[in-house]
C-alpha cells in the first residue's frame, strides 16, 4: 500500500525534497499550502504521515509547527537534514534589471535579505509557497516578477534562474520532522535521539536542575525552545531535543525528569539523522 505524505508547498518545494529522499519507498505526495492543513490531513486520516519544518540555520525555529504537534499529540518518528540552496528564478529572456517584484515563503525571504539589498528597485513580497510563486509565474507568463526556490523548481516549470544560491549564508541547512499520528514502535538500538516537552515550578534554579540531569545522565541537549503558555500568562513550556549514545542512559534520564517536571510529554523518539 502506497504511503500517503502531507507536504506544506507543491511538487518542487523543498518540503517535496525531503518526501522524496527520505522514505525508501513510492509515496503518493499530497500538498498543502499551510502547516494548519498537513496537520489537518495527517489527523482526519487524508494521509498517513506528515513532512514538517521545524528549524533552520539562518532563520531559527518555525515555533507554529512545535505547537502544532504538540497541541495535536503527533509524534515525531524521524527528521531529515536538508540543504537549503536558494536561486532567483523567472520567466527565460528576463533578467534582474527588468524584475520589480520578487514573490517568496518568508523564511526564504529572510534568508536572503542581504542578495537584495544590491536590488533597492525589487519590492520583496511574502507568499506562501517558494515553488506555487513559481508555478504561478510559469502558467500566467508574469512577467516582472521573480520567485525564490529550488533548482527542481525551475526545472519543473521551466524558468530562468537569475541568480544561484543567493541566500545570506551559503550553508544554509532545514532539519525536517517526520510526523505520525502514533509512535511507530522502532528497535531500542537504533534510537539515539528524543525530543520532549515539559513544564517546570516558576522559581529559582528549575530549569538548571533539569539541565543538570540531562547532563548527569550522559544526554546531550542540541536543541532547547520555550513557548508561552497561553492559558498561564508567565509561564513557559521548554521543547528539547536530546541526544544520547545509549538507550539506557535516556531511559534513566527520562524517568527522573518525569517525577522532576509538572509535566512532561514524549514528542518522538527517533534515529538522529546528522549520526
Amino acid at each position: 500500500m502506497t504511503k500517503k505524505i502531507a507536504i506544506q508547498g507543491i511538487k518542487g518545494s523543498f518540503h517535496h525534497i525531503v518526501s522524496q529522499t527520505y522514505f525508501d519507498e513510492a509515496v503518493e505526495v499530497q500538498p498543502y499550502l499551510s502547516f494548519s492543513a498537513v496537520v489537518e490531513s495527517l489527523i482526519t486520516k487524508k494521509s498517513d504521515v506528515a513532512v514538517m519544518a521545524l528549524e533552520n540555520s539562518i532563520a531559527g525555529s518555525i515555533i507554529p509547527n512545535y505547537a502544532h504537534i504538540d497541541d495535536q499529540d503527533l509524534h515525531i518518528t524521524g527528521e531529515c537534514f536538508l540543504e537549503i540552496q536558494h536561486n532567483l528564478m523567472a520567466l527565460k529572456g528576463q533578467s534582474i534589471a527588468d524584475i520589480n517584484e520578487v514573490f517568496s515563503h518568508p523564511m526564504a525571504l529572510l534568508q536572503c535579505k542581504e542578495f537584495f539589498k544590491q536590488y533597492p528597485h525589487i519590492k520583496l513580497i511574502e507568499d506562501t509557497d517558494t515553488a506555487e510563486v513559481a508555478q504561478r509565474i510559469a502558467k500566467g507568463q508574469l512577467k516582472g516578477i521573480a520567485a525564490i526556490a529550488s533548482l527542481q523548481a525551475a526545472q519543473r516549470f521551466e524558468l530562468n534562474i537569475l541568480a544561484e544560491s543567493i541566500q545570506t549564508i551559503k550553508h544554509n541547512e532545514t532539519r525536517f520532522v517526520i510526523v505520525e499520528r502514533q509512535q511507530i514502535k522502532q528497535d531500542a538500538t537504533l534510537i539515539n535521539k528524543a525530543s520532549v516537552k515539559f513544564l517546570l515550578d516558576h522559581k529559582r534554579g528549575s530549569l538548571a536542575a533539569m539541565l543538570n540531569v540531562m547532563s548527569d545522565c550522559n544526554l546531550n541537549l542540541t536543541k532547547i525552545q520555550s513557548l508561552p503558555k497561553i492559558d498561564t500568562p508567565w509561564k513557559y513550556a521548554f521543547f528539547v531535543d536530546i541526544t544520547f549514545e545509549d538507550f539506557s542512559d535516556y531511559e534513566k534520564g527520562k524517568a527522573i525528569m518525569k517525577i522532576m517536571a509538572e509535566e512532561f510529554k514524549i514528542l518522538g523518539e527517533y534515529k538522529n539523522a546528522k549520526k
